[in-house]
């Protein structure tokens, strides 16, 4: 989308809130009033083709911020808030947590993940694949340049500032995978520092 000045511009997204059950038209109206949100989709920015309804604002420091109501699959709902520009406040992110929670419960839905997370039960955590199964992601050989926690946590999807509960649920996934017996002393050592709480 090309601003006024003629720069091209883009929607970015600062909090996403996966869930999973069944609405019926009576509850997507709740929500759609709820969130003050326009009966359209979205058109812009990442996703767009699987939005149902959004709503424009901007925030006291005049960014402008994106509400979207997303469905993917049969009952997959996403709540996102994207922003262009300047990233919103802390405030106005945990405000639209709280608001993505409450919703998701009052609904009956599933929470299924919150992005980034602010609490262990914000993570999506990965079933551990049956036996016989292909090889997860990360696969059966440490092929990470690191021996340092501290330099892990992006490759798990986490900046250095996330929560140390999420970083801690991160973790035993990590250390779950096939490839965790191959990585460094080192680093395996630091890993069971950091569950211990050392």
């Amino acid at each position: 989308m090309k601003s006024e000045e003629g720069i091209f511009v883009m929607l970015w997204p600062v909090l996403r809130a996966l869930s999973h059950g069944e609405l019926t038209s009576d509850q997507l109206r709740w929500v759609r009033g709820r969130f003050q949100l326009e009966e359209a989709p979205r058109t812009e920015g990442p996703g767009a083709a699987k939005s149902i309804a959004h709503r424009s604002f901007t925030d006291d420091t005049g960014t402008r911020l994106v509400l979207d109501l997303a469905r993917t699959g049969e009952s997959g709902w996403v709540f996102t808030l994207f922003y262009e520009g300047q990233r919103p406040s802390t405030g106005t992110v945990e405000e639209h947590r709280a608001l993505f929670r409450q919703t998701v419960d009052r609904l009956g839905l599933t929470l299924v993940e919150i992005n980034p997370a602010a609490s262990a039960d914000e993570v999506l955590v990965a079933n551990p694949a049956p036996p016989g199964t292909p090889e997860s992601a990360i696969g059966a050989h440490w092929d990470l340049p690191y021996d340092e926690l501290d330099r892990v946590w992006p490759h798990v999807g986490l900046r250095e500032d996330a929560p140390r509960e999420v970083k801690e649920v991160k973790l035993r996934e990590l250390m779950r995978t096939p490839a965790w017996s191959a990585a460094p002393s080192a680093l395996r050592h630091q890993a069971e520092e950091f569950l211990r709480g050392d």
